[in-house]
C-alpha cells in the first residue's frame, strides 16, 4: 500500500471504545494517519448486551464492507414472537410468516405469572432484535484495527493551537505530552475532551461543570443470567424473545445474547428515583456497589452486583461538536440513556458521516490541516440535531415505559403508548444513510470550492 500524502493531517483519537475503533478502521482504509490513546491497560468494554437497529447496520455497511459479514456472524438475532405475542399480532392485523419482532411489551404489575404482551413492536430490519455482547464486538473491532494504540494514556488536558503553535498538544496523566493536527474525542460518557471543548466554546472553568454529563434521575441493575436458569424461571418461550416489563417508575428489559459459545439472558432493571443524586455528579464513576438487598428493594428477585447511574447530556447539550481542531463524536458528543436501544447505532452514523467527509476531501485533493475546519463544520451541521434528539427522546421513552406520562392513562393507555413508541423507533431506524452522506458530501464540496476561490 502506498504511503499517504504528506499533506494529510495526523489525528489523535482519544479512547479505544467501539466508536474509536470503528473510526480507526475507516481512517486506515483512507490512509489517514492517526494514533489511538486509551487510559486503560487493554481493550475493555463495560456492560453486556449491545443493541443494533437497522440504521446501525446500514451505517456499518457504509463504513467497511467487511462489517456486514462479521456482524451477521457475531450478533444474536431474536425476531420470532412468543406464542402469546403471535396471538397479539394476529389480533392487530393479518399475521405474515417472516414478520419479525423488536420487543414485546408486558404489564409488569400483573399477578399470577401472566406473560401475555400488551402490545408488540415489529422490527424494521426483517430480522428482529439484533444484539451483540459488548466485549465480543470490541474483540472483533480490535482484530481489524491496524493503527497504533497507546495504553495507559489518561488525558489530562489539551492545549489548543494559536498563531504560533501549529499542533494541538495533549497532556497525559503519566506526564507525557503528544502533538497532533487534531484531536477526536471518542472517550465516551466521561469524556475529558468534551470538557476541554466546552471551555474552548464558553470560557475557562466551564468544562468542569457544563462539560460533564448529568444524572438523569434513573439508575439500573445489570446482569447476565445463565440460559438454563432463565428458562427455569420463566420458560423458554419468554426468554427466547426480547421483552420489556412496564410498571410505575420501574421497567425491566430482557433479551438473549451470546458470549463466546455460551448463551445468556441479558437483564437490565431500570428505576426512577429523582429524589436522590448520584455520587460525584461528574460523574467520576458511573457505578456504585449494590447489595442483593438494594436490588430487592426495587425488584423482588435479582442477582445484581452493581448499580449503574444513567447519565446523559439532556440538560447540558453542546452548542457545537467542535472548536478549531478539537471535535467530539459518539457518546462523547451525545451521551444518552439506553431506552431506545440506539446509542451504538447513532455512534456508527457519526463514524459513517465523518468518514465520508474525509473521503470527499481526499477525492477533491483537499484533505489538509487547513480544511479540517470545513470538514468539522459540515459534520456538526449534519449530526448535532439528530444526535441530540436521541438524548431527549430516550428520556421520554423511559417515562413511557414507567407510566410517568399523565396523559397516557386509562383504557387506551397501551394503544397510545404503542403509537408513540413506534413513531420514535421509526425516527431511529428509518434514517436514510445514503442520502445523509450525499447531502453532507455536497455541503462539504461547496465549502471547499468557496475556500479555494
Amino acid at each position: 500500500m502506498a504511503s499517504p500524502p504528506s499533506s494529510f493531517p495526523h489525528l489523535a483519537l482519544i479512547g479505544a471504545g467501539i466508536t474509536s475503533l470503528t473510526l480507526s478502521i475507516r481512517l486506515s482504509a483512507l490512509q489517514i494517519p492517526h494514533t489511538i490513546y486509551e487510559q486503560s491497560s487493554s481493550l475493555t468494554e463495560l456492560g453486556a448486551g449491545l443493541s443494533f437497529g437497522p440504521n446501525a447496520v446500514r451505517a456499518l455497511q457504509h463504513i467497511d464492507s467487511r462489517f456486514v459479514d462479521v456482524f451477521n456472524k457475531t450478533a444474536t438475532f431474536v425476531g420470532t414472537p412468543s406464542s402469546q405475542g403471535k396471538r397479539i399480532l394476529e389480533d392487530e392485523e393479518e399475521w405474515r410468516e417472516g414478520d419479525q419482532v423488536w420487543i414485546e411489551f408486558l404489564d409488569g404489575t400483573k399477578q399470577g405469572g401472566d406473560v401475555t404482551p400488551e402490545f408488540v413492536i415489529k422490527a424494521g430490519n426483517g430480522k428482529g432484535h439484533a444484539a451483540v455482547h459488548r466485549g465480543k464486538w470490541l474483540d472483533v473491532l480490535g482484530g481489524l484495527v491496524t493503527a497504533e494504540i497507546q495504553f495507559g494514556k489518561r488525558l489530562v488536558d489539551v492545549v489548543r493551537p494559536d498563531g504560533v503553535k501549529r499542533w494541538v498538544k495533549m497532556v497525559f496523566g503519566d506526564g507525557t505530552e503528544v502533538e497532533a493536527d487534531a484531536v477526536v474525542g471518542c472517550d465516551g460518557v466521561k469524556s475529558r475532551v468534551r470538557e476541554v471543548l466546552v471551555e474552548a466554546l464558553h470560557g475557562e472553568g466551564e468544562g468542569r461543570t457544563n462539560g460533564k454529563c448529568g444524572y438523569s434521575g434513573k439508575y439500573a441493575y445489570r446482569c447476565l443470567v445463565p440460559w438454563d436458569k432463565a428458562v427455569e424461571a420463566v420458560g423458554e418461550d419468554r426468554v427466547g424473545v426480547s421483552s420489556l416489563w412496564m410498571g410505575p417508575n420501574r421497567h425491566l428489559l430482557t433479551f438473549p445474547v451470546n458470549r463466546q459459545e455460551e448463551r445468556f439472558l441479558n437483564l437490565v432493571a431500570f428505576v426512577t428515583d429523582q429524589s436522590q443524586t448520584w455520587p460525584s455528579q461528574g460523574p467520576a464513576s458511573l457505578t456504585m456497589p449494590a447489595t442483593k438487598m438494594d436490588a430487592l428493594k426495587d425488584f423482588e428477585r435479582a442477582g445484581f452486583s452493581d448499580t449503574w447511574g444513567l447519565h446523559d447530556v439532556a440538560d447540558r447539550p453542546l452548542s457545537s461538536f467542535f472548536s478549531d481542531r478539537i471535535i467530539v463524536i459518539g457518546d462523547a458528543a451525545h451521551a444518552s440513556t439506553p431506552h431506545h436501544g440506539s446509542g451504538a447505532g447513532f455512534c456508527m452514523e457519526d463514524v459513517a458521516i465523518l468518514g465520508a467527509l474525509f473521503e470527499e476531501a481526499i477525492a477533491h485533493k483537499a484533505l489538509t490541516v487547513n480544511t479540517l475546519q470545513e470538514i468539522f463544520t459540515v459534520f456538526d451541521a449534519h449530526r448535532r440535531e439528530r444526535d441530540q434528539w436521541l438524548v431527549n427522546s430516550s428520556r421520554r421513552a423511559a417515562d413511557l415505559y414507567q407510566w410517568r406520562i399523565p396523559e397516557f392513562s386509562g383504557q387506551e393507555r397501551f394503544e397510545k403508548m404503542k403509537a408513540d413508541i413506534e413513531q420514535r423507533q421509526k425516527v431511529c431506524w428509518d434514517f436514510d444513510m445514503e442520502s445523509a452522506i450525499e447531502r453532507a458530501e455536497r455541503d462539504l464540496k461547496e465549502l471547499l470550492d468557496t475556500a479555494t476561490r
